[in-house]
């Protein structure tokens, strides 16, 4: 498995997005989120070189950075994947991104109903901060922040 830059119209990594927003939905068919995705945010991919065949197995975007601070969207690993430790992957390699791209901080938003992500950004240093934009008045959004080195 390798990391790589993935535009954000590439036809798999569309059909990856698609399959994430399908599981928010799922997750979250009451959420007043509009699950709204800047078209200018950066992708980088999980890629299983296992097979012949690569296949896109996990992803995840920074929007644009503003004021030095970028916001992580669309991390996701395909189901028949996850606990392979991708997740603690991709989030340093955006983290690296970011700084190079003159973050100072990365902000994210999950949700109470998915406890395995809060886990994991807790577990990487993230910590809960008030709730930001479109998620101030969502109830079941969970808002996280990170300071970068």
């Amino acid at each position: 498995m390798h990391l790589e830059p993935r535009p954000p119209d590439a036809p798999d990594l569309a059909l990856l997005l698609d399959l994430a927003l399908k599981e928010l939905i799922d997750r979250y068919p009451d959420s007043p989120s509009t699950h709204y995705l800047d078209p200018a945010t950066e992708f980088l991919s999980a890629v299983d070189t296992a097979d012949a065949a690569p296949d896109l197995i996990g992803c995840i975007g920074l929007m644009p950075v503003v004021d030095g601070v970028g916001e992580i969207k669309r991390m996701f690993v395909r189901a028949e994947h996850r606990g392979r430790g991708i997740a603690r992957l991709l989030v340093p390699a955006l983290e690296s991104l970011a700084g190079g791209r003159g973050a100072t901080s990365l902000r994210l938003a999950t949700g109470r109903r998915q406890p395995e992500a809060v886990a994991l950004y807790e577990s990487l240093g993230y910590r809960r901060t008030p709730a930001y934009g479109k998620y101030v008045h969502d109830p079941l959004a969970l808002c996280y922040a990170k300071l970068l080195r």
